[in-house]
């Protein structure tokens, strides 16, 4: 059995109370709670190790290069990519997604394409290439979800169908339904029809392990503050083909080769696409979150989740009135619910109270609530620093708030 404790010990946000009660953080799909190391690197960086990298010859320089550039080592062993060139360093999923909307739709999308969403997206993965749709006059076209939150891949077949679809974008993990979804099937669809993959793993990075080269897709982006490290730091990976291909998305110092009134040349990758000076603490800082990550995914924690998830989803589906959302054997332990006339937003309320942090509301995916008829719903998300006894108290908490708003 996993050493929860020893995972425990090292999240020093977890040992404090709210409102007088011990805290129970469900809330780890928004964001993660960060490990002492990554805590003590970024003290130790802001008060010793800051000076600009890449530009100057000095020690301190020379040593918040070494940093930064060991995070994105740490990043390309971590997801497995083939080189250091293709770990683009960016401020989180969104800036990764808003970044290859505009490069690929500047290369590839031209008046009548098309580009695929699923109906379970996040706002980051549909706004912005509704956004370079419109601008170049494509198409957006969407992959449904069933009642249970599963796609039908018969439907991305058929969205295929007229090789007009430059690329599909999707999900690992919708931030709703917790559904680990089959993504290596649709990147072998997809590819059949000439489209290029994009994935969302701004919840995938964090449970399991992901393998760009072996799930083949051309791009793959995430966020560090959810799986421990700094905020405001993400990743796109893409495949360096691909990249290269791809003009430059902002101008700038250490993205250029040589600059003159004339013409200026760019820099190879990854700086072509990192412009300016960067969050060079926050990037540093994926090399002992990773770590950390690797850790809390060593023998036995996978049982552990499983009892976890086990526990929840029966006694969830205990209380009359509650459904949850996203169901199906393949599962993270990730709930969305709603309470027969119980309001999302005062439930939230009243488990915080408890000191029980819940997420509520749209959850930047209002076209996947709207699709089950709702305006809302309470997510509870936990990460592998949660224990079995928390859900006990979630669970007590919540059908205590129940009872009170009916």
């Amino acid at each position: 059995m996993v050493n929860i404790e020893k995972i425990r010990c090292q999240i020093p946000a977890l040992i404090q109370n709210v409102y007088g009660k011990p805290l129970v953080y469900f809330d780890n799909a928004a964001t993660s709670q960060k490990p002492q190391s990554v805590i003590d690197l970024i003290n130790i960086m802001n008060s010793k190790t800051n000076a600009n990298i890449h530009r100057a010859v000095h020690k301190i320089s020379e040593e918040a290069t070494e940093l930064y550039e060991e995070g994105r080592e740490s990043v390309r062993k971590f997801i497995n990519a083939s080189k250091r060139e293709e770990v683009i360093f960016t401020s989180g999923t969104t800036a990764s997604i808003n970044l290859l909307a505009y490069t690929f739709a500047e290369k590839y999308l031209h008046e009548g394409d098309a580009v695929v969403v699923t109906e379970c997206e996040h706002h980051s993965n549909i706004v912005p290439w509704q956004i370079v749709c419109e601008r170049k006059g494509a198409s957006l076209r969407v992959l449904p979800v069933d009642d249970t939150g599963n796609w039908n891949l018969d439907s991305l077949k058929s969205l295929l169908r007229d090789e007009r679809v430059r690329l599909v974008a999707a999900t690992q993990i919708s931030n709703v339904l917790g559904i680990v979804n089959p993504i290596k099937d649709l990147v072998e669809i997809s590819h059949t029809a000439g489209a290029q993959v994009l994935i969302d793993g701004a919840q995938g990075v964090v449970h399991g392990s992901v393998d760009v080269q072996d799930l083949d897709c051309e791009y793959y982006v995430f966020s560090g503050h959810k799986i421990y490290a700094a905020t405001g730091t993400g990743i796109l990976y893409g495949k360096e083909k691909y990249l290269e291909e791809l003009p430059p998305f902002m101008g700038g110092g250490d993205m250029v080769d040589t600059v003159t009134f004339q013409k200026t040349t760019y820099a190879g990758l990854p700086l072509k696409f990192e412009a300016g000076t960067p969050n060079f603490i926050g990037a540093a800082t994926y090399t002992p979150a990773l770590k950390f990550a690797s850790e809390t995914k060593e023998d036995g924690y996978s049982d552990y989740e499983e009892l976890k998830i086990d526990y929840l989803n029966t006694n969830l589906l205990s209380i009359d009135g509650l459904k949850i959302y996203g169901t199906g054997a393949n599962k993270i332990p990730l709930f969305s619910f709603t309470v027969e006339g119980v309001h999302h937003s005062d439930l939230a309320l009243l488990l915080d109270k408890m000191g029980i942090a819940v997420r509520s509301g749209l959850m930047c995916a209002e076209p996947l609530i709207n699709r089950f008829g709702h305006t809302g719903m309470v997510r509870a998300s936990l990460a592998p620093y949660n224990t079995l006894e928390e859900c006990e108290i979630f669970m007590e908490g919540l059908k205590k708030g129940v009872s009170m708003l009916r």
